[in-house]
């Protein structure tokens, strides 16, 4: 089969996000100039540089009560900044009622039933007990070909871990088993690992 995605697929449902997969799952929390904090998971999400540490993720549909975007995006304009929470699958029904399209007034923490923190370099919630918290400075926002498409590029200035993730000094997903987003309405979880040496290693 081949198509072109500006003539249609034909096909039941969009295959494009099952190609592209599995994605990491980017948990943001943010909060608004009012003080509300928001909790929203994006699978279109990533880590894109090492030094100085950097993620991105892309905000891609629209509320009413928010104009051209989301909550998160709406909240990272207003403030600079924005929260990475890793999702274990342990968290994989938390997360999913996250992603209700909630009023902009509606705390998703508090929604959700969901324990907060206080982050350490930025004004923001984090998910409390998560596997990781990722303190996010935004550094730019980039508006991409659609009517609601933007990416969102942050520095990471904190970096929480949980205890328990810490093996011998190696962060092991093993522990919590990320929870990652594949295409339609399917997940997957990883659960085992294996390791590959660079040619020359």
């Amino acid at each position: 089969m081949f198509y072109r995605p500006a003539d249609g697929h034909g096909l039941p449902h969009n295959p494009f996000n099952a190609i592209v997969s599995p994605r990491p799952i980017g948990w943001v929390s943010t909060r608004g100039t009012e003080g509300h904090d928001n909790l929203a998971p994006y699978s279109f999400f990533n880590a894109c540089a090492y030094v100085p540490p950097q993620v991105m993720f892309c905000s891609t549909s629209a509320k009413p009560d928010r104009d051209d975007t989301k909550d998160s995006l709406a909240q990272i304009r207003e403030t600079g900044v924005f929260c990475i929470n890793i999702v274990e699958y342990a968290a994989r029904e938390a997360m999913n009622a996250t992603s209700e399209f909630f009023g902009k007034e509606v705390d998703e923490f508090t929604a959700a039933g969901i324990d907060r923190a206080e982050c350490e370099t930025i004004a923001c919630s984090r998910v409390a007990g998560a596997p990781a918290n990722l303190e996010c400075r935004m550094t730019q926002i980039v508006k991409l070909e659609g009517a609601t498409n933007f990416a969102v590029f942050g520095e990471v200035t904190g970096v929480h871990i949980r205890d328990n993730c810490l093996v011998d000094g190696i962060f092991d997903v093993l522990t919590f088993n990320p929870l990652s987003r594949m295409g339609y309405r399917d997940y997957t979880v990883v659960r085992e690992k294996f390791e590959l040496k660079r040619p020359g290693e």
